[in-house]
């Protein structure tokens, strides 16, 4: 265990927080890259600090008003809402079931979001804060439509990616207008966009340029992740420039002033906003004042995002709140980078990536085995790669190895030595009272990471408490003393007692579902945080503690493997779907058709050319002779295995010396959908006589 040398940190005084978590597109369901870049760790979030008894409000809610969804909906044949209906279901669904504990998940369809954004615009637009232009944008004549955001590709200008969108480069992370692309292309038609002139409505970043540097370069400089402090310097010290807050769009909030016909909210104006209004619908559900979360100044705001959401949440929102005057500012922005899947970007076009209702299916009941896994390998400071080796050697070995056996033994023993009754504890060793003082030392330590966002550090201090149960076990081996000891055994099992007490309480952000099982097995939920560190009796003497069952249980490679074949069979199709199938060659003649021969033949021997890679020396029964056929075919087939081979030979082919060795013609190949070579075989295989002739 590290050492704790510091008092917590001061951010915890505050005793009102607001914690939203990056609201999902509802253009497909949630997948391990959205768990552990934002949802899981704002749990962690939320869950330690309402252990803690403060006045939590952890808010998100469904983006409904993106362009994916229109495209999607496109691709669908149906109406966006069909498709915000169908995923906002499937992700809320998913997120109850993995246990993240949001006090509201809402949508930004709702009526409360609607009301709540157009207030917000109008407030913003009252009080002259736009900046409103005619500008020239991209627009598709075809399709009769501008080109905004992800109905535009190109390169982008910043890092050259050939596939980056009008309001993002997914590559290089960087924020674009449609206009910054360079060889745009319309994602409806695939035209080449002409400029029309429109107008709307600019929210002028420059003139937030210094309240943001000062907010942020100097009162942030020390408590923001180094991630979130260098991009948004990057950006304020490459100068601001109006973003605008409008689109050209038949789908979204309707502008909510005059001249706004037949345009919307931008969705990364409106969507922020959502965070408010979930805010108000749970308010008004609990009897709650939501301006209490909002606006005052005691309480503390803290947005859980992904590095490629950090401009939006740390410039443009906080510009927009500024603006509007009435709100507070986040106290931190803790965006997490990527995970990969198995060495490869996630990517949900591809269906590269393990998606959380196929989990739930795939793993029933182990919600906090991919929790944990997804925590002990956070991507907080780097990009991580997830793999299912991984996420069975996490559960396998330290999970039901370290933390699963410790509980198990000591209600195990608990129950053979005592009939589940905790014993009454004589004198303490000094291993014992080491060994409660360094448990008591753990709520501060595993405070400390969480309140500083180190959550994957909190994860392995929690691991830590049960090496401590274990080693403190397999020392003092109450198994032995049992039958020489009976009052130092009651010592030893009491101490082990008060360690699973606290790994109960202590596991609640981690392990939500194991924490709740712990606690049902030990027959106690009263216990807090802050009790673990003060005197009080975790499990105190005569207490009963229920029946015990495993916390967890081991996967096996066969369940692995089973996920590993399905991700090796998307990679299959992904390639496949990545090659290009070339064009169609010049025009021939049927006269030029005829001059092939194409004949049966049979591969009779076969050997390497020597100091080559590629190249088989063939020797091919063709009906009319036996002939010499060098092949670069090496890399796929062994001589062995082509020995026998009926085969399709072009045996009109004018000669053509390879190495020293003369080939008198040509094996037919293909690749089938692996990519593999295979051999053009004739129909009906020894049915056909060699020297037949293929018309």
């Amino acid at each position: 265990m590290c050492t704790f040398v510091g008092s917590l940190i001061e951010s915890v005084m505050a005793k009102r927080y607001t914690i939203t978590a990056a609201l999902p597109y509802t253009n497909g369901p949630i997948h391990i890259g959205h768990l552990a870049g934002v949802y899981v760790p704002a749990d962690i979030f939320a869950r330690y600090l309402r252990l803690k008894g403060n006045d939590v409000a952890f808010m998100c809610g469904s983006d409904e008003h993106g362009v994916p969804i229109t495209i999607k909906a496109k691709k669908e044949g149906v109406s966006p809402q069909n498709i915000v209906d169908k995923y906002h279901g499937i992700i809320k669904q998913s997120f109850e079931e993995f246990g993240i504990s949001f006090d509201n998940y809402s949508r930004t369809s709702a009526k409360m979001h609607h009301d709540t954004a157009s207030e917000f615009f109008k407030t913003l637009y009252d009080n002259n804060e736009f900046v409103e232009e005619v500008s020239q944008q991209l627009y598709d004549a075809e399709a009769n439509q501008f080109l905004a955001d992800r109905f535009v590709t190109g390169t982008c200008p910043k890092c050259g990616y050939e596939e980056a969108y009008g309001d993002q480069c997914e590559s290089c992370g960087s924020s674009l207008n449609a206009t910054d692309l360079i060889n745009p292309k319309s994602a409806i038609t695939g035209n080449v966009p002409t400029l029309k002139k429109t107008k709307h409505w600019f929210l002028p970043l420059n003139k937030y340029e210094e309240f943001l540097r000062n907010w942020i370069l100097v009162g942030h400089k020390k408590d923001w992740k180094p991630n979130v402090y260098g991009q948004v310097k990057s950006w304020i010290d490459d100068g601001l420039r109006p973003r605008a807050v409008t689109r050209d769009l038949d789908w979204g909030i309707p502008v909510p002033v005059e001249g706004g016909e037949g345009k919307v909210l931008y969705v990364w104006f409106d969507a922020p906003i959502g965070y408010i209004s979930a805010t108000k619908e749970w308010a008004a559900r609990e009897g709650k004042n939501w301006e209490d979360y909002w606006k005052d100044k005691d309480t503390t705001l803290v947005h859980f995002i992904g590095k490629d959401n950090i401009v939006f949440h740390c410039i443009i929102f906080p510009a927009m709140l500024k603006a509007e005057g009435s709100f507070i500012l986040p106290e931190n922005v803790p965006a997490n980078e990527f995970l990969n899947l198995e060495g490869n970007k996630l990517s949900t076009s591809k269906n590269w990536a393990v998606w959380l209702p196929d989990y739930l299916k795939d793993f029933p009941n182990q919600q906090d085995v991919l929790r944990y896994t997804l925590t002990a390998n956070a991507p907080e400071t780097k990009d991580n790669d997830f793999t299912w080796k991984d996420f069975q050697a996490r559960n396998n070995n330290e999970l039901v190895a370290i933390f699963g056996n410790f509980i198990n033994r000591v209600v195990v023993l608990t129950h053979k030595y005592y009939n589940g009754v905790v014993p009454n504890p004589s004198n303490y060793s000094q291993i014992d009272l080491d060994t409660l003082a360094e448990l008591k030392a753990y709520p501060a330590v595993i405070a400390s990471s969480i309140e500083r966002y180190r959550f994957r550090e909190a994860s392995q201090e929690l691991m830590n408490l049960a090496r401590l149960g274990n080693k403190y076990l397999a020392e003092e081996e109450p198994w032995k003393t049992i039958k020489t000891d009976e009052a130092r055994t009651k010592t030893v099992m009491y101490v082990a007692l008060q360690i699973a007490a606290a790994l109960a309480v202590l596991s609640e952000p981690f392990l939500p579902f194991t924490s709740n099982k712990l606690k049902s097995i030990l027959n106690e939920s009263g216990n807090s945080w802050d009790d673990i560190s003060n005197e009080k009796e975790l499990l105190p003497t005569n207490h009963v503690i229920g029946k015990g069952e495993l916390l967890f249980s081991k996967i096996e490679d066969a369940a692995i493997q089973e996920q590993l074949d399905k991700l090796e069979a998307q990679k299959r199709t992904n390639e496949m779907a990545d090659k290009t199938v070339e064009p169609q060659k010049d025009i021939i003649t049927f006269d030029d058709f005829t001059k092939l021969d194409l004949r049966v033949g049979t591969i009779i021997e076969a050997e390497k050319m020597p100091k080559t890679k590629k190249l088989l020396v063939l020797k091919v029964d063709t009906g009319i002779d036996v002939r010499i056929i060098v092949s670069g075919i090496a890399e796929s087939f062994s001589p062995e295995e082509v020995i026998g081979k009926r085969v399709t030979v072009l045996v009109n082919l004018a000669p053509r010396k390879l190495r020293g060795v003369e080939s008198e013609g040509m094996i037919l190949m293909t690749e089938n959908e692996t990519g593999n070579l295979v051999f053009v075989n004739p129909d009906k295989g020894d049915q056909i006589a060699n020297g037949i002739r293929i018309s």
